[in-house]
């Protein structure tokens, strides 16, 4: 008896070390390298239908609010702040050191330049310095748009 309880203790302690003592793995970091000029595409999941199109591009603009903010008077990051974005000059906003391709493009930020300028920024403004990504599907672009809107009118 006394050994089947050995035997039944140390399988116990062998499957609980199988487990595994170790905490939990902390987080990781990636780091992506691409070559001069390639624009990653950033694939976004489409928003529900019975919401509303601003509603959805708040959803999207999720993966830009990492480098852009949308806040009156917030300060910039990595990206300009893009309240009043709309109908804005490329390379205007105070607060943030814009690229020389940007600032001399002379575009107006009208809803059209916007859905070009998200859909490949490179393409659109060679040497652009935004190159976290652009924005493939056309009613994603549509609908942060309409956020940025919006959001620029609180």
């Amino acid at each position: 008896m006394k050994t089947i309880f050995r035997l039944a203790t140390l399988g116990l302690v062998s499957a609980l070390a199988a487990c595994g003592s170790d905490a939990a793995p902390g987080p990781t970091e990636q780091i992506i390298v691409r070559e001069p000029g390639e624009t990653p595409a950033v694939t976004l999941t489409k928003a529900p239908e019975n919401i509303s199109l601003a509603a959805a591009g708040e959803a999207a603009f999720a993966v830009c609010s990492a480098c852009h903010s949308v806040e009156k008077g917030a300060p910039a990051g990595p990206g300009p702040n893009l309240h009043g974005v709309v109908g804005r000059a490329a390379g205007a906003a105070e607060g943030f050191a814009y690229s020389e391709a940007l600032k001399t493009s002379g575009i107006s930020w009208s809803e059209a330049e916007l859905d070009a300028y998200l859909a490949n920024p490179v393409a659109k403004v060679p040497g652009t310095t935004m190159v976290a990504g652009a924005l493939e599907d056309a009613e994603q672009r549509k609908a942060v748009i309409a956020y940025l809107k919006d959001a620029s009118s609180s």
